[in-house]
C-alpha cells in the first residue's frame, strides 16, 4: 500500500502541474459543448434539434441556446428517457445506457430515474481523480496517500431491469470503481453489497480497526452515524482512537455547516474538510483550495453548465420556469447573484434544469456554493429566504449555545394574524427553544434584508419544535429511504409537511405512553 500510495502521490502531483495551461474557462465550456454535441449528432435527440446544424455555426453556445429549449426531469423523461429505459439506443446519448440512477430526492418525491452513461461513470471517475490533483494544497501530511479511505454510500447492489441496472448513484460508481479505487478503499465489495443500512453500518464497525483510514467520503448525516457507531462499539472517545491516520473528510449532498461542531467533537485531531458537488447528474464541483466556502466549477470533463437567475422574473413563487428566460454561459456570471442551474451532459441530459439554485463567490475562479433548490426556499411574503440562509442561522443558535443539531425542516404555515415559517430541529441535547428560536430569528435578520424587512410586516415569530433526531431518519425509514445517499428535504409544501407533523405527533404520543407505563 506504501508503495502504492507513492505512485498516486506522484502522479497526481505532477498531473496538477500540467492542468489547465494557456485554457480560459470559456475555452473549456466551448471546446465541451463541441464535444457534447459531436458525440451526440446522430442520436434521435440531436437529429430532432439540428445538433449537426449547431456545430456549424461560428458561436456554438448562441445556436445551442437558441435551437434546444430547456428541460426539467418531467420533460426530458416524458419526451427522450422513457425510450432509454424501454432498451432503446442512441436516444439522447449514443449507445445502450448500462445504468440508471435513482436519484436520492426527498422524502416526499417520487424515485427519477436518470441515465449513467458509460462516458458519465468515466467522467465522475477523471473529477474525483481532479479532486485528488488538488488535496495535496491542503494541510495534510506525506503518508496520507499511503492509507485507504471509507466509503460511507448506499449499497452497491443493484436491480436488473431490462438489460441494465438499477440503483443509487453511489452504487453504481463502487459497481465501476477500478481497481486501484479497490485497494485504496473501505469497506470490501461483500460489505458494501449489504442492504440493510444498520447491518452494513456494524460490518463497518466491527472491521474498522482492521482498517487505517486516511480519508473519509459521505454525506455528513450517515457519516455522523456511521463513525458514532464505530465509537461506541469500541468504546472510545473519539474516532482517531481507531484511525489516527484520519486526515480528510470530503463531503457533499447536504450543507456541512450546520454539522461541523458535531464533526469536530468526534475527532481527537484537526480534520481537513473538502466539499463536493457530485449529483445523481454529474460531478458538477469540488473546493481546490483551503480557507474558502467555494467550490470550483469542473469545466472540462463532460459538463456544460448555464446559469438562469433566479428572480421573479424567471420563476414563480413554486419555483417553476417561467416561459423560457435567457440563460448565460460561464464567461456572462457575476458574483453575488443567485442562479438556477443548468447542464448539458454526457449522461444524455440537454439543457437541464437540475433544480439546485447556485452563487457564484469568485467569479474569476469559477467558485460557487450551494443556496439551496429551486422549489425548496421560502418567499411566503417576499422574505426570499434560501437553504443557504437557514444552515447559517442554524449553525450560528447551535454554535452560540453549544449544542448538536442533525437534520431541520421549515414549511410555511397561516396563523390568524399572517403567516409564519415552522421549524423542526432535530437535535438529541438539551435546548432552550426560546433562545434557540430568538439567536436563529436574528441572525436571519442580519443576513437577509428581505426577511428582516418581512419579520417587522406580516411574517410571525417563527415556531420552533425541537425533536430526537431519530424521528428524522425513522420517516426517511417508512419511506424506504434510508441509507447513504437519502436527504431529509430542508423546506416542505404543506401536503408533505402535514404528513411529517402527524409522523411527530405520533413518535410523541408513543413516547408519552412508554414514558408513562
Amino acid at each position: 500500500m506504501r508503495l502504492f500510495g507513492g505512485l498516486i502521490k506522484r502522479a497526481l502531483t505532477l498531473g496538477d502541474k500540467v492542468q489547465g495551461i494557456g485554457m480560459t474557462p470559456y475555452d473549456y465550456q466551448r471546446k465541451t459543448l463541441r464535444r457534447l454535441l459531436r458525440k451526440a449528432e446522430f442520436t434521435a435527440f440531436g437529429q430532432h434539434y439540428n445538433f449537426s446544424g449547431i456545430l456549424a455555426s461560428p458561436d456554438i453556445i448562441e445556436a445551442f441556446r437558441n435551437r434546444v429549449p430547456l428541460f426539467d426531469y418531467d420533460k426530458m423523461h416524458d419526451a427522450w428517457w422513457h425510450r432509454s429505459l424501454e432498451n432503446e439506443a442512441d436516444v439522447s446519448w449514443r449507445g445502450k445506457t448500462k445504468y440508471f440512477a435513482l436519484s436520492s430526492g426527498t422524502s416526499g418525491a417520487p424515485s427519477k430515474y436518470l441515465p449513467m452513461t458509460d462516458d458519465m461513470v468515466k467522467t465522475i471517475r477523471k473529477s474525483s481523480l481532479k479532486l485528488f490533483f488538488k488535496i495535496t494544497k491542503f494541510d495534510i501530511d506525506s503518508e496520507f496517500f499511503t492509507h485507504p479511505g471509507l466509503f460511507v454510500g448506499s449499497s452497491a447492489s443493484l436491480r436488473e431491469q431490462n438489460d441494465y441496472y438499477i440503483g443509487d448513484m453511489s452504487g453504481i460508481s463502487m459497481r465501476e470503481r477500478p481497481f486501484w479505487v479497490q485497494i485504496i478503499s473501505r469497506p470490501s465489495t461483500r460489505i458494501q453489497a449489504i442492504t440493510d443500512w444498520n447491518e452494513r453500518t456494524n460490518a463497518i464497525a466491527r472491521n474498522a480497526k482492521k482498517w487505517d483510514i486516511s480519508y473519509i467520503t459521505g454525506i455528513p448525516s450517515w457519516v455522523q452515524l456511521v463513525i458514532e457507531r464505530v465509537m461506541s462499539y469500541h468504546e472510545v472517545d473519539n474516532i482517531h482512537e481507531i484511525w489516527p491516520n484520519l486526515q480528510v473528510y470530503v463531503h457533499g449532498g447536504i450543507a456541512f455547516e450546520p454539522h461541523r461542531k458535531a464533526f469536530d467533537a468526534l475527532m481527537g485531531k484537526p480534520m481537513v474538510y473538502i466539499d463536493t458537488y457530485l449529483a445523481s447528474e454529474g460531478y458538477i464541483a469540488f473546493q481546490a483550495r483551503p480557507d474558502t466556502r467555494g467550490m470550483a466549477l469542473i469545466l472540462n470533463n463532460g459538463i456544460f453548465h448555464e446559469f438562469i437567475p433566479f428572480n421573479e422574473q424567471n420563476f414563480d413563487s413554486d419555483g417553476v420556469l417561467k416561459g423560457s428566460p435567457k440563460s448565460l454561459a460561464i464567461h456572462e456570471v457575476q458574483e453575488g447573484v443567485e442562479y438556477a442551474l443548468v447542464i448539458s451532459t454526457c449522461g444524455g441530459a440537454w439543457r437541464y434544469l437540475i433544480g439546485d439554485t447556485v452563487r457564484f463567490t469568485d467569479a474569476q475562479r469559477k467558485e460557487i456554493i450551494i443556496t439551496g433548490r429551486t422549489k425548496h426556499f421560502l418567499s411566503v411574503t417576499g422574505e426570499h429566504l434560501s437553504v443557504d440562509n437557514m444552515n447559517q442561522g442554524i449553525r450560528h443558535a447551535s454554535e452560540t449555545l453549544d449544542i448538536d443539531v442533525k437534520e431541520f425542516v421549515v414549511a410555511a404555515i397561516r396563523t390568524p394574524t399572517g403567516f409564519a415559517h415552522r421549524w423542526y430541529v432535530g437535535s438529541d441535547s438539551v435546548v432552550d427553544t426560546a433562545k434557540f428560536t430568538q439567536l436563529m430569528d436574528g441572525h436571519l435578520c442580519d443576513i437577509n434584508d428581505d426577511y428582516a424587512t418581512e419579520r417587522k410586516a406580516v411574517l410571525r415569530d417563527p415556531q420552533v419544535h425541537i425533536v430526537p433526531s431519530s424521528f428524522f431518519y425513522e420517516f426517511l425509514k417508512s419511506k424506504g429511504k434510508i441509507g447513504g445517499q437519502a436527504k431529509f428535504p430542508r423546506v416542505m409544501k404543506s401536503e408533505p409537511f402535514a404528513e411529517w407533523e402527524n409522523f411527530v405527533a405520533s413518535k410523541l404520543a408513543n413516547n408519552q405512553s412508554t414514558n408513562n407505563q
